[in-house]
């Protein structure tokens, strides 16, 4: 699965929050806070699952310090299927 983020679109913590819930479809249930998303990324996500996060430079700068967190998630995801040696994994690019 292939997912495609518009940063030009995300400027706060709450605009990235219901834009990924969107994203995966998960509106509903979604906690809508780093916890929730560090949960869904390592078990509520179907693998194989490739986010590109198109415009983030945009992001980054509206998110500031925030961006940085969610990327910190986004890598811990990344290297805990690594880690595991699953051949279906989260992964994700910056554009």
């Amino acid at each position: 699965m292939k997912l495609f983020f518009d940063g030009a679109k995300v400027q706060t913590v709450s605009e990235f929050h219901c834009a990924f819930s969107k994203l995966l479809g998960i509106e509903d249930y979604y906690g809508k806070n780093f916890h929730a998303l560090r949960d869904v990324l390592s078990t509520g996500v179907e693998r194989p699952c490739h986010l590109v996060w198109e415009n983030s430079e945009a992001s980054k700068i509206g998110l500031g310090n925030d961006f940085n967190l969610i990327i910190q998630i986004f890598e811990e995801a990344r290297q805990q299927d690594e880690r595991y040696g699953w051949v279906d994994r989260f992964t994700y690019e910056l554009k």
